[in-house]
């Protein structure tokens, strides 16, 4: 997946917390929302702080699609919160996306879903 393609997949699902996000998809819209927030902030702390509320809910459903797609529930993204173990949620988020189906749906239809 392309970043512009990751960037339209995500505000598209801006409300779909189900189905699975490769991790190209994840991570390219992860740039996008670190470039745009520093951006923001350049142009005025306000300003930073509305663009990162306005990205806030579909980063967080598009990591819980990243978490459906090493068939993990969504919850775990609850792991920010406890320090240390929010290193085991940053593992998850790099590792390879389950290539079958499983209880959270089909991988995409990224060809590079698969390449670790």
């Amino acid at each position: 997946m392309q970043f512009q393609d990751a960037i339209k997949t995500c505000f598209n699902k801006y409300l779909q917390f189900e189905g699975r996000a490769s991790r190209s998809e994840y991570w390219w819209f992860f740039l996008f929302m670190i470039l745009a927030i520093i951006v923001a902030e350049i142009l005025g702390q306000n300003i930073g702080t509305i663009v990162g509320l306005g990205l806030m809910l579909p980063h967080l459903t598009v990591e819980v699609r990243r978490l459906h797609d090493i068939n993990k529930s969504g919850w775990w993204v609850l792991l920010k919160l406890i320090p240390l173990l929010n290193l085991l949620l940053l593992y998850w988020l790099i590792k390879r996306g389950d290539p079958k189906i499983n209880q959270f749906g089909a991988p995409s239809n990224n060809p590079l879903h698969e390449v670790s």
